[in-house]
């Protein structure tokens, strides 16, 4: 039985993961409506989330077909390579190995992009179709966040409550300040998020694959820690191992 442990670790792991992938897109959107005009915003916003819908109409029945073991292996493994790809980016920035992502960044040059077509004619569709563009690459990866999170353990309706308070959050927050989410510690979010889907993807390799995990579901937070413990090592020894190489040698 599903206890509330698993059903918190859910919503909330969707609600990060979905929050820094809506961020991304709500920063396009603006660049958009700013620079050019909010009706190629819509416009191509609109047609992504007619995309997403078709394919979670598409994809919702044939999970329900999968036995569950075979889905809590196939996601299981999906959500670790996923969540460990946000796990390596989030160490790499963390111990100065790579720039932090910068939404105030991002958007200076999307806006720069489009003002410098603005005197093309294809302008407009241009504008729409980054817009789209954004919406459906980031919106795709939320739909992936909400399954794997939601699917293995028949949790589907908590990851989508999880990403929908996500999405309506970000857009209340740009509605009132107008600009992009630069205050958002994404590098953060993305570090929190990795473990958790990481965790995740682990405890339901080990289901679907038959295993017996000692205290049931709460064996995701021991998972967790050992990843956490793991994670912020690396992040020190990289930060060590960085200083270490800018440092001049002693004559």
């Amino acid at each position: 039985m599903t206890n509330i442990t698993t059903i918190s670790s859910a919503i909330t792991a969707s609600f990060l993961g979905s929050f820094v992938e809506v961020v991304e897109a709500f920063t396009i959107i603006l660049a958009v409506g700013l620079s050019r005009n909010w009706r190629s915003a819509f416009i191509g916003t609109a047609l992504a989330l007619a995309v997403l819908a078709a394919l979670i109409i598409v994809l919702g029945p044939l999970l329900g077909r999968i036995p569950i073991e075979i889905l809590q292996y196939v996601v299981g493994v999906l959500l670790i390579l996923f969540g460990i790809r946000w796990l390596r980016k989030a160490i790499l920035r963390a111990s100065g190995y790579i720039a932090l992502h910068d939404e105030a960044k991002a958007f200076a040059a999307e806006t720069d992009a489009l003002q410098r077509e603005a005197d093309d004619r294809r302008a407009d569709f241009l504008a729409a179709f980054a817009a789209f563009k954004a919406v459906l690459l980031e919106g795709v990866e939320v739909v992936f966040i909400v399954i794997a999170v939601g699917a293995g353990n028949g949790l589907l309706g908590y990851a989508s409550l999880g990403a929908a308070a996500a999405c309506v959050l970000v857009i209340l927050i740009g509605l009132l300040i107008h600009r992009p989410l630069s205050v958002v510690p994404e590098n953060t979010l993305k570090f929190v998020v990795g473990l958790m889907l990481t965790s995740f993807g682990i405890f339901w390799t080990g289901e679907g694959l038959g295993a017996a995990w000692p205290g049931a579901d709460l064996a995701i937070l021991a998972i967790m820690g050992i990843l956490a413990l793991v994670a912020l090592a690396a992040v020190r020894i990289l930060r060590d191992f960085s200083t270490a190489k800018l440092e001049p040698k002693s004559p």
